[in-house]
């Protein structure tokens, strides 16, 4: 269909009649998110309010649907790259954001800590010149005042602002990290986020929330005991990259529903579904 059919299809976005209406936009979702750049095309020309909300809501429609796809390969990719699952979320806020753009801007923190890493030294060191990079020298910090806020949930924004919750800093933490080719690794706490550096030798854990602050598995015992939890394997060893998208999609599903979002909090219930197989306990949400 060339471009005078599509204008014309489009034109009858403003039928009243809403058979003739379902029909028209269920032809133009036909046709996938190849036609997006078009439909943006023919948003900016309107001067119809009726038609422009149309429009905006098949954009969403398609774009949706690219994320769900984007998603499902993802989870059913073997490697199931951090980053890639970080960009795949932040594109359900920012449908433009390329995984591009953030590899160079992880790049640009990688070079900064690597410019005054050492491989000579005691784990403990290692992470506190890491700590000194991200939290003193680049300024990453905790987003305390809107910590439910979904921004914080977007790598891109966090990476632009330099704030973020728990989850989101330790990510970052961890890419650049083991980037570094340092064991870190995130690690499933209840309420709280954290990372552990686990190597043969030593393990201990860091709390990029409060600017990489190292502790010891006591700590841990203590924190599980304050909560009234019986301490269980997850909350002291490594997690999965999928694990840590699972509990990403949570933190929004919870953002969204705190905001009284409730539409946008049922679609990142949907998103969450699909990275559960049908044989997974843990599909509920």
């Amino acid at each position: 269909m060339d471009n005078k059919e599509l204008k014309a299809l489009v034109s009858l976005l403003d039928d009243e009649d809403q058979e003739v209406l379902g029909h028209v936009e269920e032809k133009i979702i036909s046709f996938g998110d190849i036609i997006i750049p078009f439909l943006e095309e023919e948003w900016e020309n309107s001067f119809n309010p009726n038609v422009q909300k149309r429009i905006e809501d098949i954009i969403h429609i398609l774009q949706f649907e690219a994320l769900k796809k984007r998603l499902e390969e993802w989870f059913k990719s073997e490697k199931q790259d951090m980053l890639e699952g970080m960009w795949i979320i932040a594109t359900y806020q920012y449908p433009d954001l390329t995984l591009e753009d953030l590899k160079k801007q992880l790049e640009q923190i990688y070079y900064e800590a690597w410019l005054e890493f050492k491989t000579d030294v005691h784990p403990f060191d290692q992470v506190k010149i890491l700590n000194s990079v991200l939290f003193s020298k680049l300024k990453f910090s905790a987003n305390t005042k809107n910590f439910h806020a979904p921004a914080n949930s977007m790598i891109n924004t966090v990476l632009e602002t330099k704030k973020g919750n728990p989850i989101s800093l330790c990510v970052i933490y961890m890419l650049v990290a083991q980037r570094l080719k340092l064991p870190v690794y995130g690690v499933n706490l209840p309420s709280l986020f954290i990372l552990t550096y686990k190597s043969k030798e030593t393990q201990f854990y860091i709390n990029a929330f409060n600017r990489g602050l190292i502790f010891s598995k006591n700590d841990i015992d203590n924190y599980i005991a304050q909560l009234k939890l019986q301490p269980i394997d997850i909350f002291y060893q490594p997690c999965s990259n999928l694990d840590i998208v699972r509990r990403m999609f949570r933190n929004l599903i919870v953002s969204f529903e705190k905001l009284g979002d409730y539409d946008k909090a049922e679609e990142i219930k949907i998103l969450l579904e699909i990275i559960f197989s049908e044989n997974d306990p843990g599909l509920s949400i």
